[in-house]
């Protein structure tokens, strides 16, 4: 289950209970997965089936969608519940998820939302059961009607595991959440145990056999380093998107812009460069609605000859800012990063609560502090 911005993918297949619902075209893939694997198996069990043993196989992919259509129709139904927004099911791949708009969590709210799904497929299953003893098909029947409820177990079962991607993951994130007070830092140790089951399941398929002297089920093998890999990498994208979260609070434009001043529009170069010799840092050009148009810095006014200087304008050596590329002194975190989304460029003004130009800040710097990397310098 992941929290995304909607976006439209794959064949759309309607709306239920008011949740669009798509097929990715990578859902073929996997149908197909299971037809060749399983269409013989079919076979075996049912002999004279003939080509009818893969259509057979086909029923049993499309059975699957469905019991992930009522998993993910179970997170989106408890979300809306709880009034959060933009709920949308794709089924793919890997099964399916359910992605939402921004919405405000709480731990409580969010481990009940990501339970539901398994908790669906436990119904499912039960039910299954239950009416499978009772009616006691044979055949085709029999074989479909026994593969759902397993199905529908080992879907609940494997995502009840307590570690992200998978939906009992929320339960490890929750628990730190509320101890920490931060959802992002419960995100990271969630991702972490997610990875831990990579390994104890890979881990498990490979060992376990070898212990036993018994011959590796390649096939077997290959679904569990398939799966082991979604999920390694489900959960590794899970915890950097988290570590970026929790480096947000050290994006301040205070703390990242340089220092600069303006000056009017209509202004030399000499008078630039007197500007920078008395008080440094970088010059930025506003007409006469105090609207910033460019910047210029020392290491520009350095390459032009001295002597042009005085009579030539300072407009003729400056780099151009974009449109409404202003910020706020004051600004800060994820709205900081919202705004800045919403602007061109790279470079920003940035001006005090008396409207006055104190600073400029460049993109770059708001890169490093979130990600902690060092990033190289614009060209100017």
């Amino acid at each position: 289950m992941t929290e995304t911005p909607a976006k439209r993918e794959g064949i759309p297949l309607g709306s239920f209970f008011g949740v669009p619902v798509s097929l990715a075209w990578s859902w073929f893939l996997i149908a197909a997965f299971i037809v060749v694997v399983f269409g013989p198996q079919v076979d075996r069990s049912i002999p004279g089936l003939g080509y009818g043993a893969f259509v057979v196989a086909f029923a049993y992919a499309v059975l699957l969608a469905l019991s992930v259509l009522v998993h993910e129709l179970a997170h989106a139904l408890t979300a809306k519940a709880f009034d959060w927004p933009g709920a949308r099911i794709v089924l793919n791949l890997w099964g399916g998820h359910t992605q939402f708009s921004s919405f405000n969590a709480t731990p409580g709210r969010s481990l009940a939302v990501a339970m539901a799904g398994p908790a669906a497929n436990f119904v499912i299953a039960g039910i299954g059961y239950v009416l499978l003893q009772l009616v006691q098909p044979t055949g085709v029947t029999f074989l479909l009607w026994d593969i759902l409820v397993w199905a529908n177990l080992l879907v609940a079962l494997f995502n009840i595991l307590p570690g992200l991607p998978l939906d009992g993951g929320r339960l490890v994130e929750s628990a730190v959440w509320k101890v920490t007070g931060s959802q992002d830092r419960g995100t990271v140790a969630a991702g972490w145990a997610g990875r831990v089951i990579v390994v104890l399941i890979v881990g498990y398929f490979v060992i376990s056999p070898l212990t036993r002297n018994e011959p590796l089920d390649f096939q077997v093998l290959l679904v569990a380093i398939l799966v082991g890999g979604f999920m390694w990498a489900g959960a590794s994208q899970i915890i950097a998107h988290a570590k970026l979260r929790l480096r947000l609070p050290l994006v301040s434009v205070r703390a990242l812009m340089e220092p600069a001043t303006a000056l009017a529009l209509e202004s030399t170069l000499a008078d630039v460069s007197a500007r920078i010799a008395s008080r440094g840092g970088r010059v930025i050009l506003i007409d006469q609605a105090g609207t910033p148009q460019g910047v210029i810095d020392e290491s520009t006014l350095g390459q032009i000859d001295p002597v042009l200087l005085a009579g030539s304008p300072a407009l003729s050596a400056a780099r151009a800012l974009s449109p409404g590329a202003v910020v706020s002194a004051s600004a800060d975190g994820r709205a900081l990063i919202g705004y800045l989304a919403t602007l061109e460029g790279s470079e920003y003004a940035v001006i005090d609560e008396q409207n006055r130009v104190i600073g400029l800040l460049d993109q770059a710097n708001i890169v490093a502090a979130i990600t902690g990397k060092p990033q190289q310098p614009h060209a100017h």
